[in-house]
């Protein structure tokens, strides 16, 4: 009996995937933990074992296409004694595929239903059956339609492509994804944005309909396409201004003390035969390592709302806020207050490298506590970060610089950087985040204190 491999859910909240690549093809035999697929889900791209041996029979989904439901099918394994006629005909049917014996099967189709329709007469209206609702081919200029495939017709929304003005390559003229692709790169006339688009803009910004509509006829903009990570980040972080009451702490740290300890700690670094240290810690592995210290001296603030209960956290798992092309990542050192600031160094390090190439799991970035978002690299001086749900907090960090100063009377020059603690209201109130920023700010000052 066939086996049908399905688009997996690789988190809980999965819906939806893109199927990047296959590593298999069709007549390939596979065994059971073989890589048969790459996934993107909105922040990861991730491999995909068979959990079953056979023979690839058939692939129901192109490489590059989106948006795949979960469990549906993608491709057919043949078990042994097998073949391609044993396919069920039905198998996949609703799957995104753009194989070219889909689309003349489909072209036969219609042509048979056409034909039969011209040779018998229509039956009365009253016992006739209402046919199920299908999109019209789009109008072409000179009064014809234009077929394109399901996919080509998204390709062509998302970019507000107008089909009509294109000449398909596929069976019959049939408007393909390749056509769409072609378009984009040598350019077609842009579609007006529909109402549906114009009304999304007014619900999202709060503009009036005379400010919406100026602003799409004006033309002076590039309509891109938001991915599932640019969605999901909106949405959540829409969801974190509207249902988490945030308030901010500001407050100054020193940072003599750690700038001297760090460069005395980097200097001991054994270096190989290239002259490379071993490692090299940053300013940013002490902010981690503080952090997670002071939440475990102040354990009420390591604290994230459930609804009926506050949890209170038995260790110090620290989100570290990551960059990327299009957005953001947060992968979470786990129990960081017992990690050593070379431990926490390298894995922050490792994060960074493949969260670029979105190799992360779900796992290394689900979860935590809390989280340290540091734009000080940017020479940004201060900022409230969002809290990212379900978090009680989030340190925002500042550039560290030199600041003239008053200390005991006299005026002096030191090192200094702002941060800020966002907390969640409803687990982590004023002065409880007053005490746990203090104990932070103590450890900055003291970096020797964190080995205690």
């Amino acid at each position: 009996m066939t086996i049908n491999i399905t688009m997996p859910a690789l988190s809980p909240t999965m819906e939806e995937g893109n199927l990047a690549k296959w590593m298999v093809k069709e007549g390939d035999s596979v065994a059971a933990g073989d890589v048969i697929a790459e996934i993107e889900t909105d922040k990861a791209t991730m491999e995909v074992e068979s959990i079953d041996e056979g023979t690839v029979g058939k692939i129901l989904v192109e490489e590059g296409a989106q948006n795949v439901k979960v469990n549906s099918v993608i491709a057919v394994l043949l078990e042994e004694g097998e073949s391609a006629d044993d396919i069920p005909s039905d198998v996949g049917a609703d799957a995104p595929s753009e194989k070219k014996e889909k689309a003349k099967s489909e072209e036969k189709s219609a042509e048979k239903s056409e034909a039969k329709a011209d040779e018998k007469p229509a039956p009365k209206e009253e016992t006739k059956p209402e046919p199920k609702a299908e999109k019209a081919p789009a109008p072409k200029k000179d009064g014809n339609r234009q077929f394109a495939s399901p996919l080509a017709r998204r390709l062509a929304k998302e970019n507000s492509i107008d089909i009509s003005a294109l000449s398909g390559s596929g069976p019959k003229g049939r408007v393909v994804k390749r056509d769409i692709e072609k378009a984009l790169e040598e350019g077609v006339p842009q579609q007006a944005a529909p109402a549906a688009a114009q009304q999304g803009a007014k619900l999202a910004t709060g503009m009036s309909d005379a400010q919406v509509t100026a602003l799409y006829e004006d033309g002076t903009y590039d309509a891109v396409p938001n991915d599932g990570m640019r969605k999901t980040i909106a949405a959540r972080l829409t969801e974190a201004k509207q249902t988490v009451p945030h308030f901010y702490l500001n407050m100054d740290c020193k940072l003599d003390n750690l700038l001297e300890a760090r460069a005395n700690i980097n200097a001991q670094a054994k270096k190989d035969e290239n002259g490379k240290p071993e490692y090299k810690l940053s300013v940013n592995d002490f902010i981690v390592k503080a952090w997670a210290i002071a939440l475990q001296q102040i354990p009420t603030a390591n604290a994230t709302w459930a609804g009926e209960s506050t949890l209170l956290h038995h260790h110090s798992d620290v989100a570290v806020a990551v960059a990327v092309p299009g957005g953001l990542f947060t992968p979470v050192v786990k129990k960081a207050e017992q990690k050593s600031l070379r431990q926490i160094s390298e894995e922050v390090k490792d994060f960074a490298k493949r969260a670029k190439s979105k190799k992360l799991a779900p796992h290394e970035y689900q979860g935590g506590s809390t989280a340290v978002s540091n734009l000080g690299m940017f020479g940004i001086k201060h900022f409230s970060a969002v809290i990212n749900p379900p978090h009680g907090t989030i340190l925002a960090i500042g550039a560290g610089e030199e600041r003239v100063v008053v200390e005991n009377g006299e005026i002096t020059v030191g090192n200094f950087m702002t941060v800020t603690l966002s907390c969640d209201h409803r687990s982590v109130d004023g002065a409880l985040g007053a005490e746990v920023l203090g104990v932070f700010k103590s450890l900055i000052e003291n970096p020797v204190m964190m080995l205690a």
